[in-house]
């Protein structure tokens, strides 16, 4: 299996969330993991960044961000220049799809936690 750099989005310590559940399967499924959040902390050994932190070889953004919050993200996501950008269950932003296709990105609107337990991540 081909680890895949992965930057999560919305990430949080809360245990009921999905974000939490991804960097925890992500881990466990031997991806190395970024993630950055509203609040410090960290998950499975993963510190959560509160700011924009330079990026490089990243794989798959996963986004835990409602549309209007990942506004303050566009230019750092296409800027990173992920292979992909999975819009996991709430997330949707057809805005956001329309310039990452023509930034040559790859939109995925899926369940991270599907894909990784479906071994199609």
């Amino acid at each position: 299996m081909k680890n895949k750099k992965t930057l999560v989005l919305g990430a949080t310590t809360k245990p009921d969330r999905y974000a939490f559940k991804a960097i925890n399967a992500l881990v466990d499924k031997g991806h190395s993991v970024l993630a950055i959040g509203q609040n410090q902390g960290e998950v499975a050994d993963v510190k959560i960044y509160t700011k924009q932190i330079p990026l490089a070889n990243i794989d798959t953004v996963t986004l835990y961000l409602n549309p209007l919050r990942q506004r303050d993200y566009y230019n750092y996501i296409i800027e990173t220049k992920p292979k992909r950008v999975i819009f996991n269950p709430g997330t949707e932003n057809p805005e956001f799809y329309q310039l990452l296709k023509s930034n040559g990105i790859k939109v995925e609107v899926a369940c991270t936690l599907v894909l990784l337990a479906t071994n199609q991540y």
